[in-house]
């Protein structure tokens, strides 16, 4: 699956509405995509067999939506035959006393992955231009000198997020960066859902409600964000989620592009260490 058609380019000129929600690629139906997702998962385990044993670059994974357009599925399902050695996932709630005591990215540096291995962030630091930004009250909380909340901090902190993915690609990680654009109307569905199941009602939130009435102000504050901060090092991948099989799919071929860049290649072993090793055969004999 070609998933390079979402991604934002990184020239400033992107706008969400060119991307449409329902749009499901050349896939024709959910059977389909859930084919080629287990051998999409198979090929992501070999790739993530590799990494592990080079041990020398980090990838990291940053997934962003509204409520409901499926992060917590398309972390459940790509990932469901990967070795859980090699991979973390981190949920960023609100932040903690101790979080706010420091500056915003502090708690996404304390959690990126180890190299060789992948990292999910389940939202990010992409909070602090998306919720704070539609919730002035949050950025009031920060504790930030009023000196240093001007008119410009949208697009200073646009700034510090390049630098600082590209400082964490100079270093060996590889960012791909994911929004799951899903529709308010798919939205609706998915809450009504919630409310009428059962198993699903415990996810419910009044708050979910207060969200969506902002629908708007996220949509401009995403837009914004994806467009300042697309770069060729740490690309955005705008993938259109009402179709969760479809988004699954092309969530893991985001994952597997990522991994086939990269000069990966098992350790090598020279001459002098074959001789050794197979000098213990010997000691293995029955």
């Amino acid at each position: 699956m070609k998933v390079a058609r979402y991604i934002a380019p990184p020239n400033g000129r992107f706008r969400l509405k060119d991307v449409d929600p329902d749009d499901h690629g050349s896939i024709p139906s959910k059977a389909a995509a859930e084919s080629l997702l287990a051998r999409s998962v198979e090929r992501l385990r070999t790739l993530q067999e590799v990494l592990y044993a080079q041990d020398r670059w980090g990838v990291l994974l940053i997934l962003q939506a509204m409520d409901t357009a499926g992060k917590d599925g398309a972390i459940e399902h790509v990932m469901s035959g990967v070795n859980p050695q090699g991979c973390r996932v981190v949920s960023f709630k609100r932040p903690s006393a101790e979080e706010l005591d420091h500056d915003y990215l502090w708690r996404a540096v304390r959690e990126l992955p180890a190299r060789g291995d992948i990292g999910i962030f389940n939202r990010s630091h992409y909070e602090e231009v998306l919720v704070v930004r539609v919730h002035p009250e949050v950025l009031a909380s920060e504790k930030l000198p009023p000196s240093q909340v001007t008119s410009n901090i949208w697009d200073q902190r646009f700034e510090d997020i390049n630098a600082f993915e590209k400082y964490l690609s100079r270093n060996g990680y590889v960012i791909r960066k994911v929004f799951l654009h899903i529709s308010k109307e798919e939205q609706r569905k998915r809450l009504l859902a919630r409310l009428d199941s059962p198993e699903k009602l415990w996810k419910f939130e009044e708050g979910d409600l207060a969200e969506r009435a902002l629908w708007k102000q996220y949509m401009t504050a995403y837009e914004e964000a994806i467009r300042a901060t697309s770069t060729k090092h740490a690309p955005w991948y705008v993938i259109p989620a009402d179709h969760k099989w479809f988004a699954r799919l092309a969530v893991a071929n985001v994952l597997i592009d990522a991994l086939e860049s990269l000069d990966l290649s098992y350790p090598a072993v020279d001459a002098k260490r074959r001789r050794f090793l197979t000098s213990l055969r010997d000691k293995l004999a029955p």
